[in-house]
């Protein structure tokens, strides 16, 4: 479920997450991306369904209990959410054994990230420290179908831009939950190239916004 954008008002603003779904998109799907998530603020609805599991991931990691938490979130959400956690648990069990038995989960800080003059709010789920010093900057996918390549390089880049804020001396990583698969920036990626790209699509994002 996209989170909505949060600002009063009919200022474009954008979270991470629709900002990176939407340039994932082609065509006319953009714009209609665009629309739903206006009416979505405009509404004031939208809640994230994934909220407990993150949590369990994150007791299982500080507490070193080994998925514990994670099997047993199933059963304690709504029934509603029932089968999508049942879908993501056995990637996210994956994802929580390939970290090393001495890593610590840390906080981050969210970042208001301007591409142009549109805000997009930059949270990761969580950090985490490992025993050599270095750091991560986690963020989640949660979908059915992996992240697409434009979703992830912008997810990236926008994290890594504002690293100092998130979490100092750190690096952005983006989990695909449901395979357990880890992503990390690319260092073939020229980031002026990002830049340019991301500020065009940050403009039609906001032209989108102001005819929806």
């Amino acid at each position: 479920m996209t989170a909505p954008a949060t600002t009063t008002g009919s200022i474009p603003y954008a979270t991470l997450l629709s900002f990176t779904r939407y340039v994932g998109r082609t065509g006319p799907r953009k714009a209609s991306f665009v629309g739903g998530l206006r009416r979505q603020r405009e509404s004031g609805h939208g809640f994230n369904p994934h909220g407990q599991l993150v949590k369990a991931l994150k007791a299982d990691i500080r507490f070193r209990t080994g998925g514990t938490y994670l099997n047993a979130v199933a059963d304690q959400v709504n029934p509603r959410w029932k089968p999508l956690y049942e879908s993501v648990v056995p990637g996210a069990l994956r994802y929580l054994e390939s970290l090393p038995a001495k890593v610590e989960v840390t906080p981050t800080r969210d970042a208001l990230c301007m591409i142009g003059a549109l805000p997009v709010k930059i949270n990761p789920h969580f950090g985490l420290r490992y025993p050599d010093g270095r750091g991560e900057a986690v963020r989640l996918h949660f979908d059915e179908e992996p992240p697409q390549d434009e979703a992830a390089v912008a997810t990236l880049h926008l994290m890594a831009r504002h690293m100092d804020l998130v979490l100092p001396n750190a690096t952005p990583v983006l989990v695909d939950l449901r395979r357990g698969d880890v992503l990390r920036p690319d260092v073939a990626v020229k980031g002026a190239e990002v830049e340019r790209w991301l500020a065009g699509e940050a403009a039609a994002f906001s032209a989108m916004w102001g005819a929806a």
